[in-house]
């Protein structure tokens, strides 16, 4: 249950529900449709190296079969189709991203997935993907700890810069990550990543900001403690993703009181926090993050603050406002 500040009492350990595959896709809206053979979008945008340096990133958004992992806090479903792409379908939407994109050093190839389901992206195309993007410096995937295997190094042979992948730690809480439907242990992810550090690859890591079923104290320690285990097993780029209602799961969690949205001080905190730690690059991602606001007045230069930290990978002054928002400032 909620207290009356709004966060949620697990004083007398409650029972935490256990949602299966059947349960999320029973809380879910329509799906709309996609065009196998076109990408859902692409973009520029800028991150920091371990140098210091800023690069420019493209990035493509692959339309592909939904992801067979029903993750409860998932939204990347609605830009997905629900049968196998036909051959040669990623190929194309590839080439046609490009053709929208400058010349670039670096590339991610985001697909609402794995890039090793051999549902989502065939593997008889992966040749032909490694091919069109192989003089990039850096080509970044995602990928599924469970799905991290030969095909990783196989698909980096054909490349002449290095393939990094990301995976989705979410959290490093096990039983908060078990409730996440996500099928994978922390076993899986370090088994994972120790595969991708033995065959020389490059590791980034995904952490939720807020989980369901932890108070927002819990959830600000465990952001901290799960950004640390990332590091310790070997990633050089952690982003933190705000957890977000609207995907029909989060919404029915949120409706039961077993999920409250972060708050835009909740993010501060946590690269407030993070990044003098300087254990490697901490990103947070900055989609949509006006949903987050907790303040009209202040929350845009706050915004736009989180945007330069991410860049500068430093502390930037903060934002002072009569609404004494209490993400200001380094913890004493």
């Amino acid at each position: 249950m909620l207290t009356d500040a709004g966060f949620m009492d697990t004083t007398s350990k409650p029972s935490w529900p256990r949602p299966t595959d059947d349960w999320v896709l029973a809380q879910r809206p329509a799906k709309p449709l996609n065009d196998p053979w076109k990408p859902g979008g692409w973009l520029v945008e800028k991150e920091p190296l371990p140098d210091g340096s800023i690069v420019e990133i493209g990035t493509l958004f692959l339309t592909n079969r939904e992801c067979p992992f029903r993750c409860v806090m998932c939204d990347l479903w609605k830009y997905t189709v629900n049968d196998r792409v036909p051959d040669g379908a990623i190929p194309h939407q590839i080439a046609e991203g490009l053709r929208h994109l400058r010349p670039l050093r670096h590339l991610k190839l985001y697909n609402a997935g794995s890039f090793f389901d051999a549902q989502a992206i065939p593997t008889r195309d992966l040749p032909v993907i490694a091919d069109l993007v192989a003089n990039h410096e850096r080509v970044i995937v995602e990928c599924h700890p469970r799905l991290v295997d030969r095909r990783c190094v196989e698909f980096s042979k054909r490349l002449k810069g290095r393939l990094e992948i990301a995976v989705g730690l979410e959290t490093c809480h096990p039983e908060a990550l078990a409730r996440l439907n996500k099928r994978m242990t922390l076993e899986d992810f370090c088994r994972a990543t120790d595969f991708i550090h033995a065959h020389g690859l490059g590791l980034r890591v995904f952490v939720l900001s807020t989980l369901p079923f932890l108070t927002r104290q819990e959830n600000l320690d465990w952001a901290w403690k799960s950004i640390e285990f990332a590091f310790e097993h070997g990633a050089e780029i952690v982003t933190v993703i705000p957890t977000r209602s609207g995907n029909g799961a989060m919404d029915r969690l949120q409706s039961q009181g077993h999920f409250m949205p972060p708050r835009l001080a909740d993010l501060e905190r946590i690269l407030v926090q993070s990044l003098p730690q300087q254990r490697g690059i901490v990103l947070l991602d900055v989609w949509d993050l006006s949903r987050f606001v907790d303040c009209p007045n202040c929350g845009p230069a706050r915004i736009n603050r989180l945007h330069q930290m991410n860049l500068s990978q430093r502390v930037e002054p903060p934002i002072v406002c009569g609404c004494q928002h209490d993400a200001g400032e380094l913890p004493s």
